[in-house]
């Protein structure tokens, strides 16, 4: 049973970002390499956010559970922040990449476009983010014990696999929407992706009352996904002729770049 709880949470947790990764990123080098660099760029985040709470937690009194819990909530504000600082200047180093690409380049279009980038660097956070929420649940699953023998919630295990499921595209659209933003100067724009990736952070602090966090997660998941594919150039029309194999350019392998 055991066994069977750690591929299914697996499954939910990774099979859309690895499906994605295999059938628009895996067959273009250029693409991974951005993809590693961007789940490199959140790693170097973690590390930073994970220092300033190991200094902070050592200084603090340990005995207060109010201290405590105040600090933990300043540890999810802080790490949030420096994913998003991270997120842009990860934006900016790829303008100057894609500017020397496009020098080298033997044509007049850049190699990979800013829209491309957004996705692949997106989905490279999510990816990072996703493995470190979720990987010592997994392996916890495998046992021993039974969740919730204790009285525990028994969806604890598949809760978290959707939770990761939903950071992990959340990570994706938000760097399409904050990498138009950027392009775009609308302020107004990063701030409100800056906001919604507060929310759902601290949406689980609602926990074990699952519901209460997976619900509102998906909630912003719909409006997120629906604004990066707005700033992605996508329509009604176009996701018409998507759905049905119409519309070859409409996918990301034909995308031309801008």
């Amino acid at each position: 049973m055991t066994v069977a709880v750690f591929f299914g949470c697996t499954f939910i947790a990774f099979g859309p970002a690895v499906a994605l990764f295999v059938f628009t990123i895996a067959r273009d080098p250029l693409r991974v390499i951005f993809l590693i660099a961007g789940a490199f760029f959140w790693l170097v985040s973690l590390l930073l956010s994970s220092l300033v709470w190991f200094i902070t937690v050592q200084i603090s009194n340990k005995n207060s559970a109010a201290q405590q819990r105040g600090l933990l909530i300043f540890g999810v504000v802080l790490s949030v922040l420096l994913q998003e600082a991270f997120r842009y200047g990860y934006y900016r180093l790829l303008k100057k990449a894609n500017e020397g690409l496009l020098a080298l380049s033997q044509e007049d279009t850049m190699p990979i476009s800013i829209r491309q980038l957004a996705y692949v660097s997106g989905l490279g956070f999510g990816f990072m983010s996703g493995a470190f929420s979720v990987v010592n649940i997994l392996s916890d699953s495998l046992g021993p014990g039974t969740i919730g023998i204790h009285g525990d919630s028994q969806h604890y295990f598949i809760s978290s696999a959707f939770m990761t499921l939903a950071i992990i595209l959340l990570h994706m659209f938000w760097g399409v929407v904050f990498f138009e933003s950027c392009e775009r100067q609308r302020w107004w724009a990063l701030g409100a992706v800056v906001i919604s990736h507060l929310v759902v952070s601290c949406l689980t602090f609602v926990n074990p009352h699952y519901q209460g966090s997976l619900v509102p997660t998906y909630i912003i998941l719909c409006v997120m996904a629906a604004w990066a594919f707005l700033c992605a150039g996508g329509s009604l029309r176009n996701l018409k002729l998507c759905l049905t194999c119409k519309d070859k350019d409409f996918l990301l392998a034909n995308h031309r770049p801008r």
